[in-house]
């Protein structure tokens, strides 16, 4: 069986058409794991969707257990990077419901960064359905803690194995699922950068290809032997206009005022972000999206104008920013106990992700 775009399906017809053969466990691995100490990223459910393209079509989706796969020394994506991937979370109810947020603007995400990477575009059957059938069946997994989910990586890469340099003919999709506690456990230093860029205007930037963070690392490490932990990204021609923040898009409380830098093809445009900015201009809280620059940066906090500086992200949740660095300017921002916007954002943003407020923009996915 293979898919194409199946515009106008009975949902009789695609219902049978995606019972996804399914092999599960001899015995689940889940009495291992802790849930009360759960690192990012590093736990992972029993199971995992597999999904090829070949000759120009999807092939029949599977969900199998969680483990290695082969793959050749010439496979395609370990010599030129055509790779991409998403992130988004699940989570429970009081009644016990699965919840997925903001789902459709993963799937319409990833297939914007697949058209970026000259890959081709995964139906909704495999990747929408297909996570639900996923976790669904590993539903056992989805962490109750407070600020834990369950976290869905699902993530493409050309597979052919020949290494021209071309758009490759054969695509691996693999999803997989891990309960997660924070991203980050303390809050951050960040640390202008304005020599590397992550990326550049005509770049792949607003895409979530695996090369954007790759290139990242060696100056992530350099700011990381001088205590930060991230760094704050800056334009790849002048280095004076913030673009975004390692994993994280940025935003600041200038007094009253929610800014964020606009969004442009070198940045990734954040659904954590753009749930932030609605929920913001729902409450009437003044919102700003538009060019910051570091120089402004500086201005604004001689003038005690920063009342709070924080990242977003699907991973990062909202991840507290204390110390900004730049040369050889410290910027101390204020104490976390004081930031009246991001804490009560937290708050809601992660109670709407369990269904404990009111759905207001149409977010959830429920199962």
């Amino acid at each position: 069986m293979f898919y194409k775009n199946h515009v106008g399906l009975s949902p009789q017809l695609l219902k049978s058409l995606m019972s996804i053969k399914t092999t599960k466990v001899a015995q689940s691995r889940i009495n291992e794991v802790d849930f009360n100490n759960l690192p990012f990223g590093k736990v992972f459910s029993d199971h995992m969707l597999l999904a090829d393209y070949i000759d120009g079509a999807w092939q029949t989706a599977e969900i199998i257990p969680f483990g290695d796969i082969p793959l050749s020394p010439s496979l395609s994506a370990l010599h030129h990077a055509q790779a991409i991937f998403e992130g988004m979370k699940a989570f429970k109810n009081s009644a016990g419901e699965i919840v997925f947020f903001r789902m459709e603007d993963n799937y319409k995400r990833m297939n914007i960064s697949a058209e970026r990477m000259c890959m081709p575009a995964i139906p909704k059957e495999i990747f929408i359905e297909g996570i639900k059938q996923l976790v669904q069946l590993d539903k056992a997994w989805i962490p109750m803690g407070e600020g834990q989910a369950l976290y869905l990586r699902p993530v493409m890469f050309s597979s052919d194995t020949a290494i021209g340099v071309k758009p490759s003919d054969n695509y691996k999709l693999i999803i997989m699922t891990m309960p997660t506690g924070a991203y980050y456990l303390e809050p951050l230093k960040i640390w202008v950068e304005t020599k590397y860029s992550r990326s550049a205007l005509g770049g792949t930037g607003y895409a979530k290809a695996a090369g954007n963070y790759g290139g990242a690392m060696y100056p992530s490490k350099l700011a990381a032997q001088n205590g930060y932990h991230q760094l704050l990204w800056t334009d790849s021609v002048n280095n004076e206009v913030i673009e975004e923040s390692g994993s994280m898009n940025i935003m600041f409380m200038f007094d009253d005022v929610l800014v964020t830098p606009e969004l442009n093809h070198s940045m990734l445009a954040g659904i954590t972000r753009d749930s932030i900015l609605r929920i913001a201009r729902d409450c009437e809280v003044k919102v700003e999206e538009r060019e910051v620059t570091v120089t402004e940066l500086l201005e604004k906090y001689d003038a005690g104008k920063i009342k709070e500086a924080f990242g977003v992200g699907t991973a990062a949740n909202i991840a507290h920013i204390i110390v900004i660095g730049h040369k050889d300017i410290i910027l101390q921002l204020p104490d976390i106990a004081t930031r009246t916007f991001s804490n009560k954002m937290y708050e809601h943003l992660f109670a709407l992700k369990r269904g404990e407020r009111e759905d207001k923009f149409g977010w959830l996915t429920k199962i």
